[in-house]
This record gives C-alpha cells, structure tokens and sequence, in this order.
C-alpha cells in the first residue's frame, strides 16, 4: 500500500503547489496524482484479500 498512499501526498503537494503558484495546471496534476494513488491503493487491498482468501482455501484442502 505504501505506493498508493505515496502518489496520494505527492497529489496533495502538487494541488497545494498549484494553489500557491495559482496554477490551474499543477493543480489538476496534483488531483489526477491523488486519484492515480487511490486507485493503486484500492487495487492492492483487493488483492491481499484475493490473497487471504486463497490462503484459507489452500488451508483446509491441506489439512
């Protein structure tokens, strides 16, 4: 998750950059940055559950 929550805060410093700067573009690369992030984190949490749920089923076939 540490990808996700790191393209989060580089959005976030780019929007408040842009904000600063008064730069319309800067801000959008910050939201779209944010939004990038959030993807990559929603991803990667439904894999570790895909995961998990694997791990459980492998579980009881071998036992």
């Amino acid at each position: 998750m540490a990808e996700g929550k790191f393209d989060q805060v580089k959005g976030d410093v780019k929007k408040k950059a842009g904000e600063v700067a008064d730069d319309q573009n800067l801000k959008d690369k910050g939201d779209a940055d944010k939004g990038e992030g959030k993807a990559k984190e929603t991803v990667e949490k439904a894999k570790d559950k895909a995961t998990d749920a694997i791990d459980k089923v492998k579980d009881k076939f071998s036992k």
